[in-house]
């Protein structure tokens, strides 16, 4: 067949299935799993384990004479059923048990198998010292999510089969071992202890996890449940500023899901080198230890809060409802993404909930359109792994939202509960969801599901408006953009019932005047709106509104509730208005956007009163981005004012514009603030990378590169500290001096085994932005550093590689990429690597010739940027 099994036509999207991928169904089961039971003794030093695994199976089909267990390089010693040894087959991927009789319905087999394990290479992760990380913590960690259970214990590996669980594991003193469920039992045994754990609830096999470590042990509690947090001695206070809420989060999460926190004790274990941010595991999550915020860090970074309570909404969305299939793993990918947007909502305001929903949007919305469009639930794909992208966390979340919009609030909960209670301990697919919202409500939501979970994409709106004066008839002309032209009947069209409203500001003195008829108003204290609803469902549509009075401003689907991209084509008078008075903050984005491109004095004034006066921080970080864009040496005066904001998300926004307005005063104010520091780590982090993009530009007065160089070198000597956020944002500085041999040689010493972690994953990736300026000897070096590295195994340090390599221009990186596709065990970096040598084939086209011409321009847009900002002073004098 073609690229695709299905007619997935992705009007110029690239397809998600790569070649080799294929239907994924779950196997045939031979039987329910009711138990397993791991029995293990931990050898660390030789990372190393052996012991044995109980499977409990309850049969149900007589005449079974076979059974099939994932199983990846275990050592297998001896299989037995009901304490008979059985014959079986091992062919490193699959344990295959020949049964001496066959099942019979309602007779229970007790499977035990004796195995061990030497260096596994997934599943379970031993982290020790070494003559390079002396430091580093003695721990071991296990992580079965998608399916790597099978890599340290035989099982049926996939999410449907349901169990409960026990572990029992001997661990060296003063080591403890954390695992689902509630600790029955400790025994001292020489220089060891035995943990002794049960689950009793059942869950899928990728949940049972086992964490290990001279850990710090805080409790607290909810309703006399413990709420434990494990952490590396020394990181108590880290520990309690990082997860300290999470009581209230357990209690706001019982109420809104109507199900009381279901497990014996919520535990959250901090473990040193972690794959992922974090795996909501039964009662047990683990979390990486780069989430523990010190006292500065706390400052703007929220994303430790939104992880906290991710990871805990999935104890009841994935661990007490399970998903069937991994192709449904936007329920609770999506409800958990969702639940950040509420807990925010909850603890901050509406308005920052709107905000943080708007980035989850454009972090999906960014993966649509540059890298590849899905239905979010999807079974074709090569490993199971690949599905875990932007479509189920940040778009499942939107689609939640547009559920809550079309059903209210009361209605919206009362399903959610429904769909919590009716399956609970069980396993969802999508159309559960679905059944539950129409049982609880009434309401068939198909046409959604439709649109946005069974297909890719979503609408891309373009808005125009005009006022008819003597008819009093506001025009409103909506396209569908994403639609070809003159294709009504296209399947790329969306219908939905989108609210459009009429902004008045009270300074008018017409609100008392209006008169309001089979529609709603909203209105805030300098605010008004009136609202229409209108269905679109065509290419083009024009409507017509009748209104007393012409409109100050314009609210295309008001409050925002849609998943879309929206490009407003409003007079200038309505967009500052709008960018003054829309009391949403997604549509004073909107505003801002479409002021930005009509640039000139008036919208670049608009623009820089709202990054001083507009209330919610986030869209004073977005007019910051826009005013950047605004070729004005206004622009620029406008800007700089933000850097007194109290808000740090916005002074780090501001700093990061200034990286696009590369002039002198730029260079002296970003040089300036590195001088003096600011209270924020990633203030400081973005200045020291934006001084490099700065500096490295062609500058009419060329700040001294070595001057710099020395400043970021500077930086990487004396701020080590928290995450190595500072020194990363030095080394990115560096990066952008793309013809230096001195950058490259600094950038080339921190790449070395044994300098911290995140700082040395950050310089990885450097070495790819800095690679296209290079001389030929210089870009050899390069490679070969990406080559010896690519070898090494540690996940992140393999994603950091194919990042590295995929921003190359030279064929020689698509050999090295192709090598760590075929070598690499992990699928993620298997297909990371395929994706980036389609960049790097792509990259290598006519970059040379490009390049040359954005540095001409570059110069000349300088020029002319002066020219321009004189003439709009001279026009603003003359009026």
């Amino acid at each position: 067949m073609s690229k695709s099994y299905f007619d997935t036509d992705n009007n110029g999207h690239k397809p998600f299935e790569l070649p080799g991928a294929r239907p994924h169904y779950n196997p045939d089961r031979p039987g329910q799993v009711e138990h397993i039971f791991l029995d293990l003794s931990l050898d660390i030093p030789k990372k190393s384990y052996q012991g044995s695994c109980s499977i409990r199976l309850l049969p149900i089909r007589n005449g079974i004479d076979r059974l099939t267990l994932d199983a990846v390089n275990l050592n297998i010693e001896s299989v037995q059923v009901d304490d008979v040894p059985q014959n079986f087959d091992y062919d490193g991927e699959q344990l295959s048990i020949k049964l001496s009789e066959t099942t019979q319905i309602g007779k229970r087999l007790l499977i035990a198998i004796a195995y061990s394990v030497e260096k596994p290479q997934r599943g379970i992760y031993f982290i020790q010292p070494d003559k390079h990380y002396p430091n580093k913590p003695t721990q071991v960690w296990t992580q079965g999510e998608d399916e790597d259970s099978r890599f340290w214990f035989p099982c049926f590996d996939y999410p449907g089969q349901l169990s409960t669980s026990e572990i029992r594991v001997r661990v060296p003193n003063p080591l403890v071992a954390i695992s689902n469920g509630e600790l029955i039992d400790t025994t001292e045994d020489g220089d060891c202890k035995i943990y002794h754990w049960l689950q009793q609830q059942v869950h899928p096999t990728y949940l049972m996890t086992l964490a290990v470590g001279d850990f710090a042990e805080i409790q607290d509690e909810w309703k006399g449940k413990p709420v434990t947090y494990y952490v590396e001695k020394g990181r108590e206070e880290d520990a309690k500023r990082s997860m300290g809420k999470t009581p209230r989060m357990i209690e706001f999460l019982s109420q809104k899901y109507g199900y009381p926190y279901p497990f014996p004790k919520y535990a959250q274990v901090c473990v040193d080198d972690f794959i992922f941010g974090g795996m909501e595991n039964t009662s047990t999550t683990l979390l990486t230890d780069r989430c523990l915020l010190d006292e500065r860090a706390a400052l703007d970074n929220r994303n430790t809060e939104s992880l906290v309570v991710h990871e805990l909404a999935h104890q009841w969305f994935g661990d007490l409802v399970v998903i069937k299939h991994w192709s449904h793993a936007w329920i609770k990918e999506g409800m958990a993404s969702y639940s950040e947007v509420m807990w925010t909502e909850q603890e901050y305001s509406l308005e920052e909930a709107a905000y943080y929903r708007f980035l989850e949007a454009r972090r999906y919305i960014s993966e649509d359109s540059s890298r590849y469009r899905r239905p979010m639930v999807t079974h074709v794909y090569r490993e199971a792994i690949e599905l875990y992208d932007r479509h189920i966390y940040e778009k499942g979340s939107c689609v939640y939202h547009m559920i809550r919009a079309q059903l209210g609030d009361e209605l919206f909960w009362q399903a959610i509960q429904t769909f919590v209670q009716d399956n609970a301990h069980k396993t969802v697919e999508t159309i559960d969801l679905l059944r539950a919202i129409e049982k609880a409500t009434g309401h068939n939501l198909l046409f959604l599901f439709d649109q946005y979970v069974y297909r890719g994409g979503h609408p891309d709106f373009k808005v125009a408006y005009s006022w008819d004066g003597d008819a009093k008839l506001a025009k409103i002309t909506v396209t569908q953009t994403q639609a070809a032209e003159g294709n009504n009947s296209s399947k790329d069209l969306f219908d939905l019932k989108i609210p459009i409203g009429f902004g008045y500001t009270q300074q008018e003195g017409r609100s008392e005047e209006l008169g309001v008829k089979n529609n709603s108003k909203l209105t805030t204290p300098n605010s008004q709106l009136k609202v229409f609803v209108v269905r679109i469902n065509e290419r083009e549509q024009s409507f017509y509104f009748p209104l007393e009075n012409k409109p100050q401003y314009i609210s295309f689907d008001v409050e925002n509730n849609y998943l879309k991209t929206v490009a407003l084509e409003y007079p200038i008078a309505e967009l500052k208005a709008q960018l003054e008075s829309d009391p949403n903050p997604i549509s004073r984005i909107y505003a801002a956007e479409a002021l930005t491109k009509k640039g000139g004095l008036e919208a670049t004034k608009a623009l820089s009163a709202s990054l001083k006066n507009d209330p919610l921080w986030g869209v004073r970080v977005e007019v910051a981005k826009q005013l950047a864009k605004i070729n004005l040496d206004q622009a620029f005066d406008g800007l700089v004012l933000g850097l007194k904001d109290k808000n740090a998300y916005v002074r780090r926004s501001v700093v990061e514009a200034l990286a696009q307005i590369k002039t002198a005063e730029s260079y002296k104010v970003v040089r300036g603030l590195l001088q003096k520091g600011d209270p924020s780590y990633y203030v400081e982090a973005t200045a020291s990378r934006v001084i490099g993009a700065i500096a490295s530009a062609n500058l009419e007065e060329k700040p001294k590169e070595d001057k710099v160089l020395k400043q970021l070198k500077g930086i990487l000597e004396e701020k080590a500290g928290w995450n190595e956020v500072v020194r990363s944002g030095a080394i990115a500085g560096l990066a952008k001096f793309k013809t230096s041999e001195a950058a490259l040689n600094l950038l080339l010493e921190y790449t070395k085994i044994g300098v911290p972690q995140p700082l040395r994953l950050a310089t990885i990736r450097a070495l790819g932005k800095i690679s296209v300026g290079q001389s030929p000897v210089n870009l050899e070096r390069i490679l070969e550093k990406l080559a010896e590295l690519a070898k090494e195994t540690f996940f992140l340090t393999q994603v950091a590689v194919a990042a590295a390599l995929g921003q190359m221009e030279t064929p020689k990186a698509v050999g090295i990429l192709r090598s760590l596709a075929e070598q690499t065990a992990d699928g993620r970096v298997r297909r990371n690597a395929e994706e980036e040598i389609s960049r790097v084939q792509k990259n290598i086209g006519s970059e040379k010739t490009l390049r040359q011409l954005r540095e001409d321009f570059d110069q000349l847009k300088q020029q002319n940027q002066e020219l321009r900002s004189r003439l709009e002073n001279l026009e603003a004098k003359s009026k």
